[in-house]
């Protein structure tokens, strides 16, 4: 009788938080154009939204360490804030044409984030901000990569008046990424962020949503791929440049080098961080 829920809760606690997004389509080229100027209103929410969930997040964590799971209010606060960052990166990631909406729940909206808050390990909780180091460098470089080259994907977009089908594969999968880091670090899930590459092909169909989604499973092309790759090293060479030139300046009073210690870009939806 007692055996049941331990053997089922393993499966709801690694739950990988999945993301939902429609195929790419035709975009109008206005919005394409005026992107940045139109989601400055949201890059403020977003940075507001975000403070008081670093406060609730600390919160949480203790209430995580002490009950073994993160609060119902800390779930309900940063679930939603999670939902609505990823709404914002997809929309300024230029994968889809509708603006986001200013609200934690949007049951309409073709971008949905999938959320099974559970059991956490405690031990994993307690030393959260340590484990999440790798997958932090991992989403900084990726965003960063991404960021670095939008022009040409802005460019790409605004004369063709979509997004191309790789583009589109690799744009997703660094979102859904940012959103599962996002997630760990939040403690609303205990599943680590994988499957930057995308799903098994074979694998697919179990875990798909006919028609509804193009991203669960997200199945990357070998030119997505091959895109995703170009992010990556992109990010590091810019990560590294702007590491170099920050280390490496001139003393203004006797011309002799100075050592200044900096760190790469922060993340977030905008390159500027959040």
């Amino acid at each position: 009788m007692w055996d049941a829920p331990p053997a089922a809760a393993p499966a709801a606690a690694e739950f990988l938080p999945t993301l939902d997004m429609p195929e790419p389509a035709d975009q109008n080229r206005l919005t394409v154009l005026l992107r940045l100027l139109m989601l400055i209103p949201q890059f403020i929410v977003v940075w507001a939204l975000s403070v008081v969930a670093f406060f609730v997040s600390i919160v949480g964590w203790f209430g995580a360490l002490v009950l073994g799971r993160l609060p119902d209010f800390a779930v309900t606060y940063l679930g939603g804030f999670v939902a609505y960052e990823t709404r914002v990166n997809a929309y300024a990631m230029l994968t889809h044409d509708r603006y986001p909406p200013f609200a934690f729940q949007a049951p309409g909206y073709p971008v949905q984030v999938g959320l099974k808050p559970g059991e956490l390990n405690r031990l994993a909780v307690f030393f959260r901000l340590i484990l999440a180091i790798p997958a932090a460098i991992v989403q900084s470089v990726l965003l960063t990569g991404w960021w670095t080259v939008s022009f040409i994907s802005w460019l790409v977009v605004l004369i063709l008046g979509r997004m191309p089908r790789p583009l589109f594969e690799a744009s997703a999968a660094i979102v859904r990424y940012r959103m599962r880091f996002q997630a760990y670090l939040l403690m609303l899930t205990a599943a680590y962020p994988k499957q930057l590459f995308g799903e098994d092909p074979a694998a697919g169909p179990a875990a798909a949503v006919p028609g509804a989604s193009a991203t669960r499973p997200l199945v990357l092309s070998g030119a997505g791929r091959g895109l995703l790759v170009v992010f990556i090293l992109v990010g590091i060479a810019a990560s590294l440049t702007s590491s170099l030139t920050g280390t490496f300046g001139t003393d203004d009073d006797n011309d002799d080098l100075s050592v200044h210690v900096t760190a790469p870009p922060a993340p977030g939806p905008v390159p500027a961080g959040s």
